[in-house]
Formats: C-alpha cells, structure tokens, sequence
C-alpha cells in the first residue's frame, strides 16, 4: 500500500499548491463532462480576465481540468485544452499610453509545478488590433504542446 503511505505527503503538499483556478479573475460557470467515482468529475471551466492595461476588453477562456482524486488535491496536470475569446465590453482606453509588441498578461497552474496556461496580448500598430493568444508551458517530459487559440480585437470600431 505505497498510495496509503504517500496520502499525507501528498495532502501536505496539496495544502502548499493553490488548485487550477485560483488566480482566475472570475470563474464564469463550469460543465461536467467525465463521471469519477472518486473525487470531482473532470469538467470543462470559463473563467474570465480582464485585461490589466487595456480598460473595457474582456477574455473569456475555456478550458479542461481533470478531476479524480488527483485533480481535487491540485496535483493532477490539466490537458492542453483550451479556447479564448475576448471582447470589447466598455469604451476601450490604453492604460500607461501605449501597448509594448508583446506581453504576457494572465497565467494560471495548469498542473501541482511546471504547467501553466498563459495568454499573451499582441498588438498589431498598423490595424490598430489587439490579438490575444492562449497557450501553454512545456511540462517536463511531454515534449510540450502547440495547442493555442488566438482572438483579436479592433481599437477602433468601424
């Protein structure tokens, strides 16, 4: 019974790891989409962002978070599975008066260490096009992943 030994560590450690979702800025809803005996069913999460230096554009992103046992202590690793679509949901204003080319703006854990889902916002100057992509950091050992999805918004409204 080696699983009933480790239980404790691996409640400890759960204790340390905030689960996938804690650093999302709104949980928007959530659906079922595995059964488990034991722990939560797996389930596909919307959560929403809204964009630190970019005032009125929201990003609403799905994405799949394993349950079981594991998944409801926070140390199982979510699949690279996700969707993005953001939205003008006010007058749009630059923060800070200007957008660098590239830049990070939300991460969340997607696993106990090393995975994480990350949008990054792109801005195009010449169309004036704010492009957000989601994607995610290589685990270690699974040789990473080029699933993403991208979205845009426009600055000016046509």
């Amino acid at each position: 019974m080696m699983f009933a030994r480790l239980l404790p560590f691996v409640v400890a450690l759960a204790t340390l790891v905030p689960p996938a979702g804690a650093f999302a800025q709104s949980r928007i809803g959530e659906v079922d989409t595995t059964f488990r005996l034991i722990g939560r069913n797996d389930r596909v999460v919307v959560d929403r962002y809204d964009d630190p230096r970019v005032d009125g554009v929201s990003c609403y992103v799905s994405r799949a978070e394993t349950g079981g046992v594991m998944g409801s202590i926070g140390l199982a690793t979510d699949p690279n599975r996700f969707s993005i679509a953001c939205r003008a949901t006010g007058p749009i204003t630059l923060r800070d008066g200007g957008l660098p080319k590239s830049e990070i703006v939300f991460g969340e854990k997607m696993s106990a260490f090393f995975k994480e889902v990350r949008v990054s916002r792109l801005y195009d100057q010449e169309k004036r096009v704010i492009v957000y992509l989601v994607w995610s950091t290589i685990s270690i050992g699974t040789g990473g992943s080029a699933f993403n999805s991208v979205t845009a918004v426009p600055l000016d409204a046509r």
